[in-house]
């Protein structure tokens, strides 16, 4: 496969919904990750999101964000948000969080732009309009999608890398073709997602060269969300799963960003889906079956208060009539992001959004031609979310 496909104009756009007040939220979200050489069987893992939010104020991390996402450029095929980039960088065995964390305006330009340096009906770039290089973009022949960014001088100080320049190249169709979700409710509310299962990454850290993968994903998502379990796994022979557990949960009410709450304890599924793309049998496969277990894993590190914090481990099965997936894997690092949005009658809303790099523990695949378990792959790179509160 030599170039992306899909409806990839559509990231350097607004979706086709209008904003809605306190609820209104898009973000573009990259996600690669390369083996890491002093831990085997884990990688390391960058995460870089730029974001815009409709509200008149929200906190991040304890940051305050004047945010109210309306474009501010009358141009044709630019758009320039109020905006906020951040990210994480995980070592393999430390986490840099944040990695960066910058509030500024943000620009979509689209290669239809009059001053795009080239004739082209395909490209574009995001990037933060700041001192510090914080880009992503698509070239004009839609054979790459390239990712630079430079550190907060806070986490250069605590031993980040200063710069990050990747290169993301198309995998196969099944992964390498964007693909867009959308469903439309009552009042305006709804979601729009637009993603790249997966592609091939290069990159340089300094003068340290990596190969791995990545995932893209551009959002609009405007409702309340209810806590959500999600995660996805890229498999060295170009295969994709991912699972998704939407649910019912007393975290719903939490303004706790602790990961062990009593409130964990009950939660009612709304949905279940599992997708696979399997690159050997060259297939891709979908699972409404699963059952989901998160208990305390064998891993745990040092939280920002220097107190020990036990990382989860997730258990998961899927199945439908030909395939059946049994997978246990551990997080071996966290970064979570802490939103407090004051809303109606003086109320704070608190949404707690986590994210685990994982090192995959055991996996058994069965299907018609026999059983695939972990030696059958080089590596496995994954990431697992876990979310509770509720903006409003």
């Amino acid at each position: 496969m030599k170039r992306f496909e899909g409806p990839l104009d559509d990231l350097w756009k607004m979706p086709d919904l209008p904003n809605i007040k306190h609820l209104t939220w898009d973000w573009w979200w990259w996600l690669v990750m390369w083996p890491s050489k002093k831990h085997p069987g884990r990688s390391e893992q960058l995460m870089v999101l730029w974001s815009t939010k409709e509200t008149p104020s929200i906190f991040v991390n304890e940051h305050h964000w004047k945010a109210a996402a309306k474009p501010n450029s009358n141009e044709e095929n630019l758009l320039v948000l109020p905006g906020m980039v951040a990210g994480w960088y995980f070592d393999g065995e430390k986490m840099y969080e944040p990695l960066v964390l910058q509030e500024s305006r943000i620009a979509a330009l689209s290669s239809k732009h009059e001053d795009w340096p080239s004739d082209s009906e395909a490209g574009g770039a995001i990037f933060a309009l700041c001192d510090q290089l914080l880009s992503t973009g698509m070239s004009e022949n839609k054979d790459k999608f390239w990712m630079r960014i430079e550190s907060d001088k806070a986490a250069i100080k605590s031993g980040s890398p200063k710069k990050f320049d990747i290169q993301m190249t198309p995998w196969n169709p099944a992964l390498s073709k964007a693909r867009r979700t959308f469903q439309k409710y009552q009042n305006n509310m709804g979601y729009d997602i637009l993603r790249l299962h997966g592609c091939k990454a290069n990159g340089a850290i300094g003068n340290k060269k990596f190969e791995g993968s990545a995932y893209l994903q551009k959002v609009r998502v405007q409702s309340p969300t209810v806590p959500w379990y999600w995660g996805i796994l890229h498999f060295s022979d170009g295969s994709y799963l991912d699972w998704f557990l939407p649910h019912l949960s007393l975290l719903a009410l939490s303004s706790s960003d602790e990961p062990w709450q009593l409130k964990d304890s009950l939660e009612v599924p709304l949905r279940k889906a599992g997708l696979f793309h399997d690159a050997k049998r060259q297939r891709s496969e979908k699972f409404t079956k699963l059952k989901f277990k998160k208990i305390k894993g064998d891993y745990s590190i040092k939280n920002k208060e220097g107190e020990k914090e036990i990382l989860p481990r997730f258990e998961i099965e899927m199945w439908n009539g030909r395939t059946m997936i049994v997978l246990t894997v551990d997080a071996v690092s966290r970064a979570y992001w802490s939103f407090d949005q004051p809303t109606r009658g003086g109320m704070i809303s608190h949404f707690c959004y986590n994210e685990y790099p994982l090192k995959v523990a055991g996996i058994a695949i069965e299907d018609e031609f026999g059983i695939r378990t972990l030696d059958e792959w080089d590596w496995i790179h994954g990431n697992a979310e876990h979310s509770w509160g509720i903006l409003h």
